[in-house]
């Protein structure tokens, strides 16, 4: 898995940067509004937190000023209806704190004013993501602001079903008949279930 990548700014564009990094390898990496707002200019080094989405046959780099960033984007991964495009399009709506704080009010047109998100998607993602984002939210301003997404087994494998690109519905239907306690063992129950 690619956490984090660091190198000299190659490639600024409006969706994406290009990092060369010492080898002489260029990343480019899908950002969002937010973060690209963070990125030096040309030449200049950076390091984003990044998050790797194997689909089909592609794989795909994106990357993130910090880590809230990059967890409120696995949160929202993990939202039926909502993808790679649609949850950089939520994260470039705003700071984490803001987004945070849209769900704690409940603010579902603002999540609605996002290109691919209706009614339905932005009342869902207000539902499933409200109580796993506040409980990294500070209790005072000024405090340090943490998104986890929690330590329930089955939804840490969860998470590492969708990220080894399977489709949210999927991943949730391998696990109801996965077994074991642990996220490796219900990980492992899952794919088990997967093969052919």
């Amino acid at each position: 898995m690619i956490a984090l990548v660091a190198g000299e700014v190659a490639v600024r564009r409006a969706d994406h940067v290009v990092l060369e990094t010492a080898g002489g390898v260029g990343y480019r990496l899908a950002v969002s509004a937010e973060t690209l707002r963070t990125i030096p200019a040309v030449g200049h080094p950076v390091s984003l937190h990044a998050h790797l989405v194997a689909r089909d046959e592609s794989l795909q780099l994106y990357g993130f000023a910090t880590e809230e960033e990059r967890e409120l984007f696995l949160l929202l991964l993990g939202v039926q209806g909502v993808g790679p495009k649609v949850a950089l399009a939520v994260l470039s709506g705003g700071t984490p704190r803001e987004l945070v704080g849209a769900l704690a009010a409940g603010d579902a047109a603002r999540f609605q004013a996002v290109p691919g998100i209706g009614k339905r998607t932005a009342e869902r993602i207000i539902v499933e993501l409200r109580e796993k984002a506040l409980a990294g939210a500070p209790a005072q301003e000024g405090e340090d602001f943490v998104i986890t997404r929690g330590d329930d087994p089955r939804r840490i494998a969860r998470d590492g079903l969708i990220e080894l690109g399977f489709p949210p519905a999927q991943a949730e239907a391998l696990l109801a008949v996965a077994d074991g306690e642990s996220p490796e063992d219900l990980l492992q129950s899952a794919l088990r279930a997967a093969r052919p």
